[in-house]
């Protein structure tokens, strides 16, 4: 999927079909002239659903689609025959998708699990042919009830991506090319800041044909929970994630420093962020020798006082089986706690 092709925010305007009327139709036959109300119910409109769909990783197949309207329910007939219904609309979404409407900005509902169906716009009901309306008093009823209107609605589609571990870091960070080399998936990487502008997914194999997905969320900065630059476009990403693991490369200026910045923009735009589980991964290690690397554990152990942390290099291949255990064994604790 090209970056392009990632899209994770759409509007898109639902309208369920209207019912259709009942018919007040009186029976007639050779011989029979007044054979009494025999009108059929009219049928209910086309609901239109949201449903979950595994396959798909974005909403672009919605980009275009901005208007959705479901089928109009046919009218009743004689011999008490119900009109037909009106066609249901479908709408398939990837897990995760937040569903929020477009005037309050409340969300409605959330799609997180494959197959599972929700209806956003209500199909209105078929009115009652006169056959319902006879009576002692009123044997023979001309009249039938309309179909009820269907229901429209400006909805919001927000899609928060689904990974058990997110890459948390500031721009040129090296997420990118950690996700290239744990996984087969291919971001776009060069030297500057903001390479990646859309989430990236990959699946990292593990042993015994296990593996788990993780995400490159792209580059966050200082100010990113006021929205300065695009903040609440990146961080609503990670909301998702189980695991958040934070990068930082070798060369920062202040390795703690930059880790504390990127816990307080999580923790500003939700505090729930910090109750995940957190790694600290030390990238570009690759341009430390021994004797510096151990004098930076020696400080990091004092400083980030029981944050694990670990040294890793994408490009040198330096620790990634390592990596991988460590996030497994993270991921498995916190899904099944002993």
């Amino acid at each position: 999927m090209t970056e392009g092709n990632f899209v994770d925010y759409v509007k898109i305007y639902v309208a369920s079909g209207k019912g259709g009327k009942g018919s007040s139709h009186l029976h007639r036959e050779k011989f029979i002239e007044k054979g009494g109300p025999d009108g059929g119910d009219g049928g209910r409109g086309g609901h239109v659903y949201l449903v979950g769909n595994k396959g798909l990783w974005t909403l672009f197949h919605l980009k275009f689609a901005k208007h959705v309207k479901a089928g109009h329910g046919g009218d009743g007939g004689s011999s008490r025959s119900t009109g037909h219904d009106g066609e249901d609309m479908f709408i398939p979404v990837p897990l995760g998708t937040v569903v929020r409407d477009k005037d309050s900005n409340e969300i409605l509902f959330e799609i997180t699990e494959d197959g599972e169906k929700k209806i956003i716009a209500q199909g209105g009901k078929g009115g009652l042919g006169n056959w319902h309306f006879r009576s002692s008093t009123n044997q023979t009823p001309r009249y039938a009830q309309p179909g009820m209107a269907g229901e429209e609605a400006d909805i919001v589609l927000e899609l928060k991506v689904l990974a058990d571990v997110g890459l948390v870091g500031f721009p040129n960070a090296g997420k990118s090319t950690l996700l290239s080399v744990l996984t087969s998936a291919k971001p776009k990487i060069a030297d500057y800041p903001f390479t990646t502008l859309k989430p990236n997914l990959g699946i990292v194999a593990y042993r015994n044909f296990q593996s788990f997905v993780i995400a490159d969320i792209p580059g966050i900065i200082e100010g990113a929970a006021e929205g300065k630059g695009l903040g609440h476009y990146f961080l609503r990403h990670i909301e998702r994630n189980s695991t958040l693991l934070f990068l930082v490369p070798a060369d920062a200026k202040d390795i703690k420093e930059e880790y504390g910045i990127l816990l307080n923009e999580l923790e500003k735009y939700n505090p729930e962020m910090l109750d995940k589980d957190r790694f600290l991964v030390i990238s570009k290690s690759d341009m430390l020798d021994e004797e510096l690397k151990a004098e930076m554990e020696k400080d990091l152990r004092k400083s980030l006082k029981g944050v694990p942390f670990m040294f890793i290099s994408s490009v040198a291949q330096q620790g990634l089986t390592e990596l991988k255990d460590k996030l497994w064994a993270m991921l498995n604790t916190a899904d099944n706690p002993s």
